[in-house]
């Protein structure tokens, strides 16, 4: 009776050491996966040390307690680890200087809008997909279109300037600067009138001439002159019915030159100058100069706007506040696009997506478009880049770690299958 009783007990003791011995083997198992899911992390963060605007990851560590046979009333026994990778998209990386001029690089929260092709239409154009990304790589240069691209293919979006009425849209599309972009007229702020009035007219001498406003928009403003006297001539804006707006009174010198103007804008009010007068009112405000206008025997009066009428394109450039300019050979520049940045309540809870761009979760919160450096957006460096925010020797570190620890959980299953057999053999 005393053998079985024996038995009996050293079952049970088996039978407890080996659930226990067990436990501790799924224990380290968990502890390799774990360590195993660490060392993913930190490899991706080295592969991607050179990468533009990539955010390094860090992996997290917490201890698991599952449903554990050996755990007394009252008692909870963590018999497992889970590790967990936790993205760090807020962190700022070091702003560099690039040799890509059209390279911009956020200082903030903010992230450009971009959109992926989905293929090519027949015209050889992108077909843009209309799944949202956001992307800190701002790697931008043009395609063979015209359009902004960054180094992972993804299509930079902002507000472009409507071709045809030269105003600003108010929806995001991708950014296309081709280079048969036309130049817009400059817009006009000066008329400069010359040539002669007939001292013996006795009907008006029209004066007309092109002008354009601030969009590049083309409108006629025509002069009246009509004779009072052998020495004085009245000038007013043709358009005007009621003579009220927009009128002088020109005197001559004996030499039939121009000795002084007195004139009334659209307001009333009256000024006196030399040469020149104010125009005031549609299409834009302008200073008329009349010195060139002389007294002759034949009416040859004309007038010109200052605006530059064309140039051909030579390329474009980026602004700190977000503004792509078309630059043209005659000097001038002009807007095409305004860049937006956006943010999130938790850019942390992005989703990752290929070329280190990233979809809105409902954790993130929504997308919340802002002007450049508005709102902690944050402010663009242009012709630079962001780098990547792997800690290179930090990484490294962790890695001598993440490695020592797997050894020591290979450790723990070694020495429990060890023990297991020993175990096994107690009551052979």
């Amino acid at each position: 009776m005393m053998l079985g009783h024996t038995t009996r007990s050293l079952f049970h003791v088996r039978e407890y050491a080996m659930s226990s011995i067990i436990n501790a083997v799924h224990t380290a198992v968990s502890g390799l996966n774990a360590q195993s899911h660490a060392f993913t992390d930190l490899s991706n963060n080295i592969a991607n040390s050179q990468t533009t605007g990539y955010k390094a990851s860090t992996t997290s560590f917490e201890d698991y307690v599952t449903d554990n046979e050996i755990a007394n009333d009252g008692e909870s026994l963590s018999d497992s680890v889970a590790a967990t990778t936790q993205q760090n998209t807020d962190n700022q990386g070091m702003v560099t200087t690039s040799t890509n001029s059209t390279a911009l690089a956020i200082s903030g929260n903010g992230f450009f809008n971009v959109l992926q092709a989905t293929g090519q239409s027949n015209d050889s154009t992108p077909a843009l997909g209309t799944q949202q990304y956001y992307t800190r790589n701002g790697d931008f240069s043009q395609d063979k279109n015209g359009y902004l691209v960054n180094t992972s293919g993804y299509y930079l979006e902002g507000y472009n300037v409507n071709a045809t009425s030269g105003t600003l849209g108010t929806s995001l599309s991708a950014i296309q600067v081709p280079s048969t972009i036309a130049f817009r007229p400059t817009e006009s702020t000066k008329l400069t009138a010359t040539g002669t009035l007939d001292s013996s007219s006795t009907t008006p001498v029209d004066m007309p001439a092109t002008t354009y406003d601030s969009t590049g928009a083309a409108s006629t403003v025509d002069l009246s002159w009509t004779k009072v006297n052998d020495t004085t001539w009245t000038v007013k804006d043709a358009n005007d019915t009621t003579g009220s707006s927009n009128s002088a009174t020109v005197t001559f010198d004996s030499t039939g030159a121009v000795s002084s103007v007195t004139s009334q804008n659209s307001t009333g009010t009256s000024s006196t100058s030399s040469t020149s007068f104010d125009y005031t009112g549609s299409p834009q405000d302008m200073t008329v100069n009349l010195s060139g206008i002389t007294l002759g025997s034949a009416n040859t009066v004309s007038m010109t706007s200052d605006s530059v009428t064309s140039g051909t394109f030579s390329g474009i450039s980026m602004e700190t506040d977000g503004s792509v300019m078309a630059t043209f050979d005659n000097g001038y520049s002009q807007l095409v696009a305004k860049i937006p940045l956006t943010t999130f309540a938790d850019p942390n809870s992005l989703s990752a997506q290929n070329g280190q761009a990233y979809t809105a979760t409902s954790q993130s919160g929504s997308p919340q478009i802002n002007a450049v450096n508005t709102n902690g957006a944050g402010t663009l460096t242009t012709g630079s880049i962001e780098e990547s925010t792997t800690d290179l020797t930090g990484d490294l570190s962790k890695l001598i770690v993440a490695q020592q620890a797997y050894g020591a959980n290979t450790k723990v299953v070694s020495t429990a299958d060890q023990l297991l057999q020993t175990t096994l053999a107690m009551i052979q």
